[in-house]
């Protein structure tokens, strides 16, 4: 165990809260601390959502430690029930409950509740968050499709339940509108959708579908292939996320239902992506440096992305899901990259510095690296923070979601040329942060043309030349001209121009570092 400041995921037993939230007319009993009501804020705070989640924390504090906390759990469990009427009662511990095993699945079933209770087992110092709603997920498929038996006879119409898309799932509440579209459009009825705003009822009809769609397989992907060697249900693991996954994915929908895919579909005007990444307009990205990195749904459907529909070069790809390492692996040797597999979020940064990326695909936690090292940054990945979960219709899935995507990351590399053309001409009278808009008559280029030139004469000549202190005794320092001639690089591809100016210093014996040995460094490393 480590302790950090941040973390990618959390405990099995907020993986579980999840799920519950996601549902309808279910119930959390989740035996724990007074501290461990955090997990509140995650849903009211972050994902903004109107009411708090469906859990009832036991709240035992130190003094009852040395008394019956079981009993605490049972009144707890009992109140619940009374109170809110669930149709399925989870109960299980947080990871500082889970110290005092009190087996919260055992004494549940002392009460001889009038509900299905579902037990939750969440090793809560082996396991993470993402696990924990995997797992919590796959325990009631089990428990309310497990008894139901396949159709006798077959529909005459195809159906298919989709699965997977849960609350704090990444942008989950649009790309279910994009699938339902897409899925509808082939003629396949939808059957079940869960576990967002499913109820248990819904979960008891899943195995009436001919196939399952699973979108987020971090969630789903145990309950389908449960569900598979159960009913003999086919699993559809094709995330639509980009053009070429979309049509994938319907050509797969298509093939598990029998139907044949309308023309019109992929003949639509609504996907933009494809001919704004081929217009002249983009052709200045082409080959851009990318680094990607989140859960492996988002990052290795983003690698894909990055290399074929956008043209950039993928220079790193990595994943915090460690049960899912295998296919991240396996996408890194497609794009010649060694693949990184950490839940820590400084190997990450070390990581990003590494590779010198022009844009940086992450979560939550790569964005605030790349803005300490000032590279653009576009998020693709749970965690997240407030603004990733926005008002607007903004999903990832699909032809639309596919244009949110270019959006999304093409424009904080093109917001960066327009910084940069401004960082080129601010000491321009027109253009400095004092001069007023040009065309209206509170001041003009005379105005302002003095104060520039009065700047310049105020330093002297033999402070140009003048090195600036280095950050260390082993790295060299700059002159302040060449300092001057550095920042008229974009800022954007600023910081690696910096690392290799200084590398060739130190390996030639170079110091100070001059305007000279800024232009030695840039032929030697465009060779």
């Amino acid at each position: 165990m480590e302790l950090t400041v941040w973390t990618y995921e959390g405990p099995p037993h907020v993986g579980a809260i999840r799920i519950a939230n996601s549902m309808r007319d279910v119930h959390f009993v989740l035996h724990a601390p007074q501290g461990d009501t955090y997990a509140d804020l995650l849903f009211t705070m972050i994902e903004r959502n109107k009411k708090r989640p469906p859990v009832t924390y036991t709240t035992f504090q130190a003094r009852d430690l040395s008394g019956d906390t079981a009993e605490i759990f049972k009144t707890a469990a009992r109140d619940a029930v009374a109170r809110f009427k669930p149709q399925a009662l989870l109960v299980g511990a947080s990871c500082t409950a889970e110290l005092i095993q009190d087996d919260p699945g055992g004494l549940a079933k002392t009460l001889g509740l009038d509900v299905p209770v579902v037990p939750l087992e969440m090793p809560s110092y082996q396991k993470k968050e993402n696990w924990g709603a995997a797992e919590t997920f796959y325990r009631l498929v089990r428990a309310f499709a497990g008894g139901a038996g396949k159709p006798d006879v077959a529909p005459e119409q195809a159906s298919c339940n989709i699965l997977g898309p849960s609350s704090l799932g990444f942008r989950n509440r649009d790309d279910i509108v994009e699938v339902v579209r897409l899925v509808e459009a082939l003629g396949v009825r939808i059957n079940t959708i869960a576990p967002l705003g499913a109820s248990p009822a819904d979960l008891a009809r899943i195995p009436q579908a001919n196939f399952n769609i699973v979108l987020y397989p971090e969630v789903a992907d145990n309950a389908a292939r449960w569900l598979k060697r159960q009913f003999g249900q086919e699993m559809i693991a094709i995330p639509p996320i980009g053009v070429g996954a979309t049509r994938d994915f319907v050509t797969a929908v298509a093939e598990a239902a029998g139907v044949d895919v309308p023309a019109e579909l992929f003949a639509t005007g609504a996907e933009r992506l494809s001919w704004y990444s081929a217009s002249i307009d983009s052709n200045y990205l082409t080959g851009k440096r990318v680094f990607v990195f989140g859960d492996a749904t988002h990052a290795v459907a983003a690698a894909r992305i990055a290399s074929e529909e956008l043209g950039f070069k993928v220079c790193g790809l990595g994943t915090y899901s460690r049960e899912f390492a295998r296919d991240v692996r396996e996408a890194a040797a497609k794009y010649g990259v060694e693949p990184l597999i950490s839940d820590n979020h400084l190997d990450v940064e070390d990581a990003i510095i590494a590779a010198q990326p022009e844009l940086v695909l992450g979560t939550q936690m790569e964005r605030h690296a790349a803005k300490r090292l000032r590279l653009p940054c576009a998020v693709i990945s749970s965690p997240v923070h407030v603004q990733d979960f926005p008002a607007r219709y903004s999903p990832q899935m699909g032809f639309e979601g596919a244009n949110v995507i270019f959006d999304s990351w093409v424009h904080p590399l093109m917001m960066g040329l327009e910084e940069h053309l401004l960082q080129m001409f601010r000491g321009d009278f027109e253009f400095n942060d004092d001069a007023g808009s040009s065309h209206l008559s509170h001041g003009g280029p005379a105005a302002h043309q003095p104060d520039a030139q009065a700047e310049e004469e105020a330093v002297a000549p033999e402070a140009e030349a003048a090195p600036v202190p280095a950050a260390n005794d082993d790295q060299p320092s700059w002159t302040s001209d060449a300092e001057r001639e550095l920042r008229k690089i974009p800022f954007f591809v600023r910081g690696k121009a910096r690392r290799n100016t200084e590398s060739y210093a130190a390996e030639n014996g170079l110091n100070p570092i001059t305007i000279e040995t800024l232009y030695d460094a840039k032929a030697h490393f465009g060779r």
